[in-house]
């Protein structure tokens, strides 16, 4: 079992930023994909960034790309997620997931891919 605990979620302005944080337990972290989901009022869950085991390969949605950055401290036992310029449309509920047995050169970007979930941080971004 992989328990996630994320963190830094909060209320800010548009074109500010916040830096998630998801705290890992239970298993040997680095073993692990670690991907960002979010979900906001009335619709599905979306993917939002991975990074692999080692963090040396990384994949955003395209909304995103620019503006955030994934990023793992193995050693930490932490993933995060450094949100810029934020966006009203960026409001939602943000969760990690771990998943374990895919390549390093395997992204996986779809929430039914991912084994563990964490139980989410708000961000909602004030126009």
């Amino acid at each position: 079992q992989v328990q996630l605990v994320e963190s830094g979620g909060g209320l800010v302005q548009a074109g500010g930023s916040l830096r998630l944080s998801c705290s890992a337990s239970g298993r040997t972290f680095s073993d692990y994909a670690m991907g960002w989901f979010r979900q906001a009022p009335g619709k599905e869950r979306e993917f939002v960034a991975v990074i692999n085991w080692s963090g040396g390969s990384t994949y955003y949605t395209d909304s995103v790309k620019g503006r955030f950055t994934i990023s793992r401290d193995n050693a930490k036992n932490t993933v995060y997620l450094q949100m810029n310029s934020l966006k009203p449309e960026d409001t939602a509920v943000y969760y990690c997931a771990a998943v374990s047995g895919y390549s390093s050169s395997y992204l996986p970007r779809t929430s039914g891919q991912y084994t563990y979930w964490g139980r989410g941080t708000q961000v909602t971004v004030s126009s």
